[in-house]
């Protein structure tokens, strides 16, 4: 999983305590890591790259997922006490109430989107205001409804490199929709990876959360499958416009190869052991990929 859920029951008493709840509130280890793509690619962007601005968009950064994250618990509090891995978040054990979840999210959010619009420019500050919305106002209440919510939520969560590109250039170029898609075109395996080890945690709070409604099932398996094989010619768009060269490509192909071997696994066996190693997979394909084309850069 991105990030882990405190399981113990110690009572929370004491600042010390409360910081932990926040940072559980935000997904602290899940925040960090889409920071880093969009980091990596403003590096990769930037053509004088500046480490106050850098710092400046993680900051940005870091708080506007945070937000996203913090809200989506807010919505899915009564959900969150139905499973194992969420029932013993801050919200649903009554840790933290609900206003002042709120009003932290609330807070931080707005925060993270000026610094996004006043450092960076006012299109890094669009692209936050759009990653929040459509994280929380349209991924998160469709999940309830239909599989297609991972289609939706996969937009939010390919803006970070974009946000990356977009605060070094100020411009939406093909460059920032490149990484956009490579990360965009990731997230479907990686997320039905976790997914597949979680889908009867997930069955408890009413989410279908796999792309077929059969479940762990080869039609699930197969339709991961081909979102990986999907990742190859993507990931080879950067050395085709241009943006780096021979070396990334072939470490990225490389990468690619290496996923679909493991997306071919859990298709033939669709066990949960496979799924696990295919979300492995998937945390080393990204930063791979993404450190590959930068340094290719360099």
């Amino acid at each position: 999983m991105l990030a882990q859920d405190i399981t113990d029951n110690t009572p929370r008493t004491g600042i010390v305590l409360k910081l932990k709840d926040y940072g559980q509130l935000l997904k602290l280890r899940l925040a960090s890591l889409v920071v880093f793509s969009a980091v990596v690619t403003y590096f990769m962007a930037a053509e004088n790259p500046s480490w106050i601005q850098a710092l400046l968009l993680t900051l940005g950064g870091f708080l506007v997922t945070g937000s996203s994250n913090a809200f989506n618990q807010i919505i899915e509090k009564e959900l969150d006490k139905k499973m194992d891995r969420t029932q013993q978040r801050p919200l649903p054990q009554d840790r933290l109430s609900e206003s002042e979840a709120l009003v932290f999210s609330s807070l931080i959010g707005l925060l993270g989107i000026w610094i996004l619009w006043h450092f960076m420019n006012p299109l890094s500050g669009i692209l936050g205001i759009a990653a929040l919305l459509s994280y929380v106002v349209v991924y998160t209440p469709l999940k309830r409804i239909t599989p297609f919510a991972v289609f939706v939520g996969a937009f939010p969560g390919a803006i970070p490199p974009m946000l990356g590109w977009v605060a070094a250039t100020g411009v939406m170029s093909v460059e920032a929709v490149v990484v956009f898609l490579i990360q965009f075109m990731w997230q479907f395996p990686h997320f039905w990876a976790l997914a597949w080890m979680l889908d009867d945690d997930y069955k408890k709070a009413g989410f279908q959360m796999l792309p077929s409604i059969t479940g762990r099932s080869k039609t699930s398996a197969f339709q991961v499958m081909v979102y990986t094989a999907g990742l190859i010619p993507i990931g080879l768009l950067p050395y085709f416009f241009q943006m780096a060269g021979p070396v990334s490509a072939v470490i990225t192909t490389l990468c690619g190869v290496y996923f679909m071997v493991k997306a071919i696994k859990l298709h033939q066996t669709l066990e949960i052991s496979d799924a696990r190693k295919l979300l492995y997979a998937s945390f080393v394909y990204l930063p791979v990929v993404q450190l590959a084309l930068l340094f290719d850069k360099i």
